[in-house]
């Protein structure tokens, strides 16, 4: 695990390089689910890679931007699922965007996850690695992650973070929501599922969700990629998950690589909220 830390940390110093000075229009190509690429996208999937297939501990990569599953070593234990730049749409007009990783071992499997790290690229540069606890990192001035501190969600929280088309709402996610907001909780909601989420965790606690909508009946976020890594990481903090029908979202089968599902994170409250109506 040291070693994959290790290599998100020159990832990330590289990525938030590319950010700075990078070339943000769209490339010609669209990547497995048909949304059209910056290359933006494609630069940090190479930086990623490149990282990554150094490792003689990764067995297999797989990309938000890729069709399929990339082998490195068949002897090796760690598969790495990740969204190379979650949020790209968003650089354009300079919002926070991310990196996310889920570590698995074995197998390509929720209960296999062993570890998930995400990177947020904003005004500084920070890091939140999960294994057993959950852990926040910030560049310093000498380009070294320093550990800040560790992180974990209260009971209840203050912050609403709510995605997909409201027009595509179902009436009991609609008065959730509503009843969320009567109780004074702040909206915060930016479109970057990284920031969002972090966001959430740091002011310790409240709800996240995209839930499912006629045009995408199951969400949005990608499975293995983005939704069981934070997942992994909100209940190792404390928190709790479910897609409205699960217990955890940790309890989704993955069966297709870029598989997708309604999700929510946030404080127990919340979660309880939501599977309650």
């Amino acid at each position: 695990m040291k070693e994959i830390i290790k290599a998100v940390e020159k990832i990330a110093i590289e990525i938030s390089e590319l950010l700075k000075y990078g070339d943000f229009s769209y490339a010609k190509s669209s990547n497995s689910t048909g949304d059209t690429q910056l290359k933006l996208d494609i630069l940090s999937d190479e930086i990623i890679e490149n990282r990554l297939k150094k490792l003689s501990n990764i067995k297999a990569i797989i990309s938000e931007e890729k069709e399929s599953i990339l082998e490195i070593n068949s002897n090796a234990d760690y598969i790495i699922a990740y969204d190379p730049l979650d949020g790209s749409s968003l650089v354009d007009v300079n919002f926070a965007v991310g990196s996310i990783f889920g570590i698995y071992k074995g197998s390509l499997d929720a209960r296999s996850l062993v570890g998930a790290i995400y990177v947020v690229y904003g005004p500084r540069l920070e890091m939140v690695v999960c294994d057993d606890s959950v852990r926040l990192f910030r560049l310093n001035r000498d380009n070294e992650f320093k550990f800040i501190k560790n992180l974990e969600l209260k009971d209840r929280g203050k912050i609403n973070a709510t995605g997909g088309t409201q027009k595509g709402w179902s009436d009991s996610h609609r008065a959730m929501i509503k009843s969320l907001f009567d109780d004074g909780y702040r909206l915060r909601y930016s479109g970057a599922m990284v920031s969002d989420l972090h966001q959430v965790l740091l002011k310790g606690g409240g709800l996240f969700s995209y839930p499912a909508t006629p045009d995408a009946p199951n969400g949005k976020l990608r499975v293995a990629f983005e939704v069981l890594p934070f997942a992994y990481i909100y209940e190792k903090a404390g928190g709790a998950t479910t897609d409205g029908v699960n217990d955890s979202l940790l309890d989704i089968k993955i069966e297709k690589t870029h598989q997708t599902t309604p999700c929510y994170f946030g404080s127990k409250f919340e979660i309880d909220r939501v599977k309650n109506g």
